[in-house]
Protein backbone atom coordinates (compact mmCIF):
# COMPACT_ATOMS: atom_id res chain seq x y z
CA UNK A 1 0.00 0.00 0.00
CA UNK A 2 1.70 3.37 -1.46
CA UNK A 3 2.10 5.89 1.51
CA UNK A 4 -0.62 8.11 0.59
CA UNK A 5 -3.19 5.37 -0.60
CA UNK A 6 -5.29 6.71 2.51
CA UNK A 7 -6.37 10.06 1.14
CA UNK A 8 -8.13 7.98 -2.02
CA UNK A 9 -9.94 6.14 0.31
CA UNK A 10 -10.94 8.95 2.39
CA UNK A 11 -12.39 10.58 -0.62
CA UNK A 12 -13.68 7.76 -1.91
CA UNK A 13 -16.03 7.10 1.33
CA UNK A 14 -16.62 11.43 1.05
CA UNK A 15 -18.68 10.89 -1.71
CA UNK A 16 -20.06 7.35 -1.44
CA UNK A 17 -21.77 9.06 1.94
CA UNK A 18 -22.80 12.23 -0.13
CA UNK A 19 -20.54 14.97 2.00
CA UNK A 20 -18.09 14.84 -1.29
CA UNK A 21 -18.06 18.87 -1.80
CA UNK A 22 -17.96 19.90 -5.42
CA UNK A 23 -16.39 23.49 -5.30
CA UNK A 24 -17.66 25.74 -8.22
CA UNK A 25 -15.28 27.75 -10.19
CA UNK A 26 -16.35 31.77 -10.50
CA UNK A 27 -15.49 33.41 -13.84
CA UNK A 28 -17.28 36.86 -12.71
CA UNK A 29 -17.44 39.83 -10.31
CA UNK A 30 -20.13 38.17 -7.34
CA UNK A 31 -23.11 39.74 -7.84
CA UNK A 32 -27.10 38.38 -8.56
CA UNK A 33 -26.15 36.49 -11.47
CA UNK A 34 -22.64 35.27 -11.99
CA UNK A 35 -20.68 32.94 -14.65
CA UNK A 36 -19.74 29.45 -13.03
CA UNK A 37 -17.93 26.90 -15.08
CA UNK A 38 -18.66 28.75 -18.46
CA UNK A 39 -22.69 29.38 -17.46
CA UNK A 40 -24.51 31.92 -16.26
CA UNK A 41 -26.58 31.35 -12.95
CA UNK A 42 -28.30 32.68 -10.09
CA UNK A 43 -26.07 33.37 -7.07
CA UNK A 44 -28.11 32.27 -4.08
CA UNK A 45 -25.32 31.28 -1.83
CA UNK A 46 -22.92 34.43 -1.67
CA UNK A 47 -22.49 36.54 1.69
CA UNK A 48 -22.15 39.67 -0.37
CA UNK A 49 -25.31 40.93 1.40
CA UNK A 50 -25.66 44.21 0.20
CA UNK A 51 -23.92 43.92 -3.78
CA UNK A 52 -20.79 45.92 -2.24
CA UNK A 53 -19.07 43.37 -3.58
CA UNK A 54 -18.52 44.77 -7.21
CA UNK A 55 -19.97 48.21 -6.48
CA UNK A 56 -18.52 51.19 -8.61
CA UNK A 57 -17.80 53.20 -5.25
CA UNK A 58 -16.04 50.39 -3.57
CA UNK A 59 -13.86 49.52 -7.31
CA UNK A 60 -12.67 52.92 -7.40
CA UNK A 61 -11.26 53.14 -4.18
CA UNK A 62 -9.58 49.93 -4.37
CA UNK A 63 -7.80 51.16 -7.79
CA UNK A 64 -7.03 55.02 -6.54
CA UNK A 65 -5.40 53.22 -3.43
CA UNK A 66 -3.29 51.21 -5.86
CA UNK A 67 -2.20 54.38 -7.51
CA UNK A 68 -1.52 56.16 -4.37
CA UNK A 69 -0.18 53.10 -2.09
CA UNK A 70 0.93 50.24 -3.92
CA UNK A 71 -0.54 47.38 -3.84
CA UNK A 72 1.06 44.87 -1.10
CA UNK A 73 1.38 46.85 2.42
CA UNK A 74 5.13 45.20 2.66
CA UNK A 75 5.55 44.55 6.12
CA UNK A 76 3.93 43.45 9.43
CA UNK A 77 1.70 46.34 11.15
CA UNK A 78 4.44 46.76 13.63
CA UNK A 79 7.56 47.31 11.78
CA UNK A 80 6.42 49.44 8.57
CA UNK A 81 3.16 48.08 7.72
CA UNK A 82 0.90 50.52 9.28
CA UNK A 83 -0.11 52.68 6.66
CA UNK A 84 -2.32 55.91 7.24
CA UNK A 85 -4.98 53.97 5.47
CA UNK A 86 -5.13 51.09 8.63
CA UNK A 87 -5.47 53.92 11.10
CA UNK A 88 -8.33 55.20 9.07
CA UNK A 89 -10.36 52.11 8.48
CA UNK A 90 -9.60 51.69 12.04
CA UNK A 91 -11.14 54.83 13.23
CA UNK A 92 -14.33 54.64 11.29
CA UNK A 93 -14.60 51.32 12.05
CA UNK A 94 -15.03 52.42 15.96
CA UNK A 95 -16.99 55.27 15.16
CA UNK A 96 -19.40 52.72 12.97
CA UNK A 97 -19.49 50.69 15.87
CA UNK A 98 -20.06 52.99 18.50
CA UNK A 99 -16.91 51.85 20.05
CA UNK A 100 -13.67 53.12 21.47
CA UNK A 101 -10.91 51.75 19.33
CA UNK A 102 -10.86 48.60 16.43
CA UNK A 103 -7.90 47.04 15.47
CA UNK A 104 -7.97 45.03 12.04
CA UNK A 105 -6.75 41.47 11.08
CA UNK A 106 -6.19 40.08 7.78
CA UNK A 107 -9.65 38.40 7.95
CA UNK A 108 -12.51 37.22 10.45
CA UNK A 109 -10.88 34.23 11.20
CA UNK A 110 -7.66 35.83 12.36
CA UNK A 111 -9.63 38.19 14.39
CA UNK A 112 -11.29 35.33 16.17
CA UNK A 113 -7.55 33.65 16.31
CA UNK A 114 -5.74 36.34 17.17
CA UNK A 115 -8.29 38.13 20.14
CA UNK A 116 -9.54 34.73 21.70
CA UNK A 117 -6.39 33.24 21.86
CA UNK A 118 -4.56 36.52 23.83
CA UNK A 119 -7.42 37.39 25.76
CA UNK A 120 -7.15 34.52 27.95
CA UNK A 121 -4.05 32.08 28.04
CA UNK A 122 -2.66 28.73 29.41
CA UNK A 123 -1.25 28.97 33.10
CA UNK A 124 -3.75 32.01 33.80
CA UNK A 125 -7.03 31.83 36.34
CA UNK A 126 -9.07 31.95 33.33
CA UNK A 127 -12.04 30.22 31.34
CA UNK A 128 -13.77 30.26 28.14
CA UNK A 129 -17.65 30.06 28.09
CA UNK A 130 -18.34 28.92 24.81
CA UNK A 131 -21.30 27.94 22.68
CA UNK A 132 -22.20 25.13 21.35
CA UNK A 133 -22.45 25.79 17.79
CA UNK A 134 -19.65 28.77 17.72
CA UNK A 135 -17.94 29.12 14.01
CA UNK A 136 -14.74 27.03 13.68
CA UNK A 137 -12.45 29.97 13.89
CA UNK A 138 -13.73 30.68 17.80
CA UNK A 139 -12.84 26.78 18.31
CA UNK A 140 -9.06 27.21 16.93
CA UNK A 141 -8.68 30.47 18.92
CA UNK A 142 -9.77 28.79 22.09
CA UNK A 143 -7.30 25.86 20.87
CA UNK A 144 -4.28 28.00 20.06
CA UNK A 145 -4.63 29.68 23.77
CA UNK A 146 -4.75 27.01 25.65
CA UNK A 147 -6.80 27.74 28.03
CA UNK A 148 -9.48 25.59 29.87
CA UNK A 149 -13.34 26.07 28.53
CA UNK A 150 -16.70 25.10 29.08
CA UNK A 151 -19.28 24.12 26.48
CA UNK A 152 -23.45 25.68 26.74
CA UNK A 153 -25.69 24.09 25.25
CA UNK A 154 -27.21 25.93 22.27
CA UNK A 155 -28.86 29.58 23.07
CA UNK A 156 -29.72 27.51 26.73
CA UNK A 157 -29.51 31.03 29.09
CA UNK A 158 -30.08 28.15 31.96
CA UNK A 159 -27.30 26.29 30.88
CA UNK A 160 -25.02 29.53 30.42
CA UNK A 161 -26.12 30.26 34.07
CA UNK A 162 -25.50 26.44 35.23
CA UNK A 163 -21.99 26.79 33.59
CA UNK A 164 -20.63 30.13 34.58
CA UNK A 165 -21.72 28.43 38.68
CA UNK A 166 -19.25 26.23 37.80
CA UNK A 167 -16.62 28.40 36.96
CA UNK A 168 -17.79 31.53 39.43
CA UNK A 169 -14.24 31.68 41.17
CA UNK A 170 -11.96 31.98 38.60
CA UNK A 171 -10.55 35.23 37.89
CA UNK A 172 -11.00 35.79 34.23
CA UNK A 173 -14.22 34.75 32.36
CA UNK A 174 -14.96 35.23 28.70
CA UNK A 175 -18.01 34.04 27.42
CA UNK A 176 -17.67 33.31 23.60
CA UNK A 177 -20.91 33.33 21.49
CA UNK A 178 -21.36 33.92 17.60
CA UNK A 179 -23.96 36.95 17.46
CA UNK A 180 -25.62 35.45 14.53
CA UNK A 181 -25.32 31.55 13.84
CA UNK A 182 -24.51 31.05 10.17
CA UNK A 183 -25.84 27.42 9.32
CA UNK A 184 -29.26 28.65 10.73
CA UNK A 185 -29.70 32.22 11.19
CA UNK A 186 -30.59 32.50 14.43
CA UNK A 187 -29.64 35.04 16.60
CA UNK A 188 -27.69 34.89 20.28
CA UNK A 189 -29.92 35.97 23.45
CA UNK A 190 -27.43 39.23 23.23
CA UNK A 191 -29.54 40.64 26.87
CA UNK A 192 -29.84 37.57 28.88
CA UNK A 193 -25.93 37.05 28.14
CA UNK A 194 -24.75 40.50 29.46
CA UNK A 195 -27.30 40.30 32.31
CA UNK A 196 -25.43 36.56 32.67
CA UNK A 197 -22.18 38.30 32.35
CA UNK A 198 -22.45 40.98 35.04
CA UNK A 199 -24.12 38.64 37.49
CA UNK A 200 -20.54 36.80 37.59
CA UNK A 201 -18.34 39.28 36.63
CA UNK A 202 -17.73 37.65 32.91
CA UNK A 203 -16.36 39.64 30.01
CA UNK A 204 -18.18 38.94 26.70
CA UNK A 205 -16.94 38.15 23.18
CA UNK A 206 -19.63 38.64 20.30
CA UNK A 207 -18.29 37.45 16.53
CA UNK A 208 -20.55 39.30 14.65
CA UNK A 209 -19.34 38.67 11.23
CA UNK A 210 -23.05 38.16 10.02
CA UNK A 211 -24.61 40.78 12.09
CA UNK A 212 -22.49 43.18 10.48
CA UNK A 213 -24.35 45.38 7.63
CA UNK A 214 -27.03 43.03 7.96
CA UNK A 215 -28.45 44.11 11.64
CA UNK A 216 -29.08 47.31 13.63
CA UNK A 217 -28.93 50.68 12.53
CA UNK A 218 -27.48 51.51 9.03
CA UNK A 219 -26.40 47.27 9.43
CA UNK A 220 -24.10 48.03 12.85
CA UNK A 221 -24.77 44.86 14.30
CA UNK A 222 -26.19 42.49 16.56
CA UNK A 223 -24.87 44.86 19.60
CA UNK A 224 -26.52 47.90 18.07
CA UNK A 225 -29.93 45.50 17.01
CA UNK A 226 -30.24 45.08 20.91
CA UNK A 227 -28.96 48.38 22.05
CA UNK A 228 -25.83 47.02 24.08
CA UNK A 229 -23.16 49.12 23.31
CA UNK A 230 -21.94 49.20 26.51
CA UNK A 231 -22.65 46.42 27.98
CA UNK A 232 -20.39 43.78 25.76
CA UNK A 233 -16.76 44.09 25.67
CA UNK A 234 -15.80 43.18 22.48
CA UNK A 235 -17.25 42.82 18.88
CA UNK A 236 -15.45 41.15 15.90
CA UNK A 237 -16.67 41.75 12.61
CA UNK A 238 -15.26 40.49 9.06
CA UNK A 239 -15.27 42.61 6.42
CA UNK A 240 -15.71 39.67 3.71
CA UNK A 241 -19.15 39.48 3.76
CA UNK A 242 -21.84 42.10 4.13
CA UNK A 243 -18.75 45.03 3.38
CA UNK A 244 -17.74 43.15 0.06
CA UNK A 245 -14.11 43.53 0.98
CA UNK A 246 -11.68 41.10 3.17
CA UNK A 247 -10.58 41.66 6.21
CA UNK A 248 -11.35 41.09 9.81
CA UNK A 249 -11.28 43.78 13.18
CA UNK A 250 -12.32 43.70 16.65
CA UNK A 251 -14.00 46.88 17.94
CA UNK A 252 -13.92 47.53 22.06
CA UNK A 253 -12.40 49.53 24.84
CA UNK A 254 -9.19 51.57 23.93
CA UNK A 255 -6.93 49.71 26.48
CA UNK A 256 -8.22 46.16 25.45
CA UNK A 257 -7.69 46.98 21.91
CA UNK A 258 -4.28 48.28 22.57
CA UNK A 259 -3.16 45.39 24.44
CA UNK A 260 -4.37 43.24 21.19
CA UNK A 261 -1.84 45.31 18.84
CA UNK A 262 0.66 44.25 21.21
CA UNK A 263 -0.04 40.29 21.58
CA UNK A 264 -2.17 39.37 18.77
CA UNK A 265 -0.09 37.13 17.31
CA UNK A 266 -1.79 37.63 13.31
CA UNK A 267 -1.37 41.17 14.10
CA UNK A 268 2.58 40.71 15.19
CA UNK A 269 3.70 37.86 12.81
CA UNK A 270 1.03 38.49 9.14
CA UNK A 271 1.71 41.01 6.52
CA UNK A 272 -0.85 43.71 7.24
CA UNK A 273 -3.98 44.22 4.80
CA UNK A 274 -3.38 45.41 1.65
CA UNK A 275 -4.19 49.20 0.37
CA UNK A 276 -6.99 48.47 -2.01
CA UNK A 277 -8.59 46.04 0.54
CA UNK A 278 -8.41 48.69 3.01
CA UNK A 279 -9.54 51.48 0.69
CA UNK A 280 -12.50 49.49 -0.52
CA UNK A 281 -13.30 48.76 3.07
CA UNK A 282 -13.27 52.60 4.26
CA UNK A 283 -15.47 53.10 1.08
CA UNK A 284 -17.76 50.00 2.40
CA UNK A 285 -18.41 51.70 5.92
CA UNK A 286 -18.93 55.45 4.42
CA UNK A 287 -21.50 54.02 2.37
CA UNK A 288 -23.40 52.83 5.47
CA UNK A 289 -22.70 55.68 7.34
CA UNK A 290 -24.75 57.34 4.78
CA UNK A 291 -27.50 55.42 4.09
CA UNK A 292 -29.71 52.76 5.47
CA UNK A 293 -31.25 51.73 1.62
CA UNK A 294 -29.26 48.87 1.24
CA UNK A 295 -30.30 46.78 4.46
CA UNK A 296 -34.02 47.96 4.12
CA UNK A 297 -33.99 46.07 0.64
CA UNK A 298 -31.85 42.97 2.06
CA UNK A 299 -34.64 42.77 4.88
CA UNK A 300 -37.45 43.30 2.09
CA UNK A 301 -36.20 40.67 -0.27
CA UNK A 302 -35.37 38.50 2.80
CA UNK A 303 -39.05 38.68 3.88
CA UNK A 304 -40.02 37.98 0.46
CA UNK A 305 -38.10 34.73 -0.20
CA UNK A 306 -38.53 33.48 2.95
CA UNK A 307 -42.60 34.07 3.12
CA UNK A 308 -42.80 32.06 -0.52
CA UNK A 309 -40.73 29.03 0.71
CA UNK A 310 -42.92 28.82 3.99
CA UNK A 311 -46.08 28.88 2.14
CA UNK A 312 -44.29 25.87 -0.02
CA UNK A 313 -44.35 23.86 3.18
CA UNK A 314 -40.56 24.26 3.73
CA UNK A 315 -38.96 24.10 7.02
CA UNK A 316 -37.07 27.67 7.57
CA UNK A 317 -36.31 26.45 11.64
CA UNK A 318 -35.34 29.30 13.61
CA UNK A 319 -34.25 32.18 11.03
CA UNK A 320 -34.02 35.49 11.94
CA UNK A 321 -31.78 36.66 8.99
CA UNK A 322 -30.98 36.74 5.55
CA UNK A 323 -29.74 33.12 6.25
CA UNK A 324 -32.17 30.69 4.97
CA UNK A 325 -31.99 27.27 5.68
CA UNK A 326 -34.02 24.71 3.29
CA UNK A 327 -34.03 21.58 5.50
CA UNK A 328 -33.83 18.53 3.74
CA UNK A 329 -32.41 16.37 6.14
CA UNK A 330 -30.97 13.74 4.07
CA UNK A 331 -27.37 14.36 2.83
CA UNK A 332 -27.82 12.62 -0.48
CA UNK A 333 -30.98 14.68 -1.18
CA UNK A 334 -29.16 17.63 -0.36
CA UNK A 335 -26.69 16.43 -2.68
CA UNK A 336 -28.77 16.18 -5.34
CA UNK A 337 -30.93 19.25 -4.82
CA UNK A 338 -27.68 21.32 -5.19
CA UNK A 339 -26.85 19.38 -8.29
CA UNK A 340 -30.14 19.76 -9.95
CA UNK A 341 -30.71 23.75 -9.03
CA UNK A 342 -27.81 24.34 -11.26
CA UNK A 343 -28.13 21.68 -13.74
CA UNK A 344 -31.98 22.38 -14.43
CA UNK A 345 -32.80 25.87 -13.09
CA UNK A 346 -29.45 27.62 -13.40
CA UNK A 347 -29.70 28.35 -9.65
CA UNK A 348 -26.56 28.03 -8.10
CA UNK A 349 -27.10 26.96 -4.42
CA UNK A 350 -24.29 24.70 -2.79
CA UNK A 351 -25.67 22.19 -0.21
CA UNK A 352 -24.86 22.11 3.42
CA UNK A 353 -23.90 18.56 5.30
CA UNK A 354 -21.95 16.94 7.47
CA UNK A 355 -19.61 17.67 8.84
CA UNK A 356 -20.76 21.28 8.86
CA UNK A 357 -23.65 20.90 10.19
CA UNK A 358 -24.95 17.49 12.43
CA UNK A 359 -25.68 14.75 10.34
CA UNK A 360 -29.86 14.22 9.59
CA UNK A 361 -29.54 18.26 9.41
CA UNK A 362 -28.63 18.46 5.73
CA UNK A 363 -30.09 21.64 3.91
CA UNK A 364 -29.86 24.29 1.14
CA UNK A 365 -28.81 27.23 2.49
CA UNK A 366 -30.06 30.44 0.50
CA UNK A 367 -28.76 34.25 1.06
CA UNK A 368 -30.58 36.41 -0.58
CA UNK A 369 -28.98 39.87 -1.38
CA UNK A 370 -29.62 43.51 -1.90
CA UNK A 371 -28.60 43.21 -5.50
CA UNK A 372 -31.18 40.68 -6.23
CA UNK A 373 -34.80 41.48 -8.10
CA UNK A 374 -38.07 40.55 -6.82
CA UNK A 375 -37.88 38.61 -10.25
CA UNK A 376 -34.93 36.76 -9.20
CA UNK A 377 -36.25 35.15 -5.90
CA UNK A 378 -39.74 34.60 -7.50
CA UNK A 379 -37.89 32.75 -9.98
CA UNK A 380 -36.33 30.58 -6.79
CA UNK A 381 -39.57 30.00 -5.29
CA UNK A 382 -41.19 28.35 -8.33
CA UNK A 383 -37.65 26.49 -9.08
CA UNK A 384 -38.31 24.85 -5.13
CA UNK A 385 -41.30 23.81 -6.14
CA UNK A 386 -41.33 22.35 -8.83
CA UNK A 387 -37.80 21.09 -7.84
CA UNK A 388 -39.66 19.49 -4.95
CA UNK A 389 -42.52 18.10 -6.35
CA UNK A 390 -40.12 16.42 -8.57
CA UNK A 391 -38.05 14.50 -5.84
CA UNK A 392 -41.01 13.95 -4.14
CA UNK A 393 -40.03 16.34 -1.12
CA UNK A 394 -43.37 18.27 -1.48
CA UNK A 395 -46.37 16.56 -1.71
Amino acid sequence: MAKLDWITEELNELKEKGLYVKIRVLQSAQGPWVVVDGKKVLNMCSNNYLGLAAHPKIKEAAIRAILDYGVGAGAVRTIAGTMELHVELEEKLAKFKKREAAILFQSGYNANLGAISTLIKKGEDGVFVSEELNHASIIDGMRLSGAPKVIYKHLDMEDLKKKLEEVKDKKKKLIVTDGVFSMDGDLAPLPEIAELAEQYDAMVYVDDAHGEGVLGEHGRGIVDHFKLHNRVDFEMGTLSKAFGVIGGYVAGPEEAIDYLRQRGRPFLFSSALNPPDVAAAIASVEILQKSDELVKKLWDNTHFLQKGLRDLGYDLGNTKHPITPVMLYDEKLAQEFSRRLYDEYNIFAQAIVYPTVPLGTARIRLEPSAAHTKEDLQYVIDAFEDLGKKTGFLK
